[in-house]
């Protein structure tokens, strides 16, 4: 089956939001002091990467091709940019706020891309990654506001 150009666009845009979460959250896990923080960002990183594997499979079998040089440590979404800053202030609550805003950005470009007209089975993923998602947002939303009011 041929691939259309905008289901290709759609799936690639995904997998570059994938992509800039999996390196924020690697990056974050890397740094942050907290240990509960430190395992979550990794069960994420690691989550967002299994989700760019199963887009990445979706595309060569539509045969599309991902382009990957423009994503090896290239342009990380301005979501991820103050994480660093943020994670060197060590301010807990400071790390979960970029966290989320960068989880805001994944939750608009799959909410974006449920509102395409996709194949079935890719609608079936991208709907099963956008509640993957939409559950990791909830979850560093509650943290941060449980740091807020500590």
């Amino acid at each position: 089956m041929a691939i259309n150009k905008e289901i290709g666009s759609t799936i690639h845009h995904l997998i570059e939001r994938c992509k800039d979460g999996a390196k924020g959250y690697q990056t974050a896990s890397e740094d942050v002091e907290d240990k509960d923080l430190k395992d979550l960002f990794r069960k994420y990183a690691v989550q967002r990467d299994s989700m760019i594997t199963e887009l990445q499979d979706q595309l060569v079998k539509m045969g599309g091709l991902d382009d990957e040089s423009s994503s090896i440590e290239g342009t990380v979404h301005r979501a991820w940019i103050d994480l660093k800053a943020a994670l060197t202030s060590r301010d807990r609550k400071r790390v979960l706020e970029e966290c989320e805003r960068g989880e805001d950005y994944a939750v608009k470009a799959y909410k974006e891309a449920l509102e395409k007209d996709l194949p079935s089975t890719i609608k079936q993923i991208v709907q099963q990654q956008y509640d993957d998602v939409k559950r990791a947002h909830d979850h560093i939303r509650s943290l941060r506001d449980a740091a807020k009011a500590g």
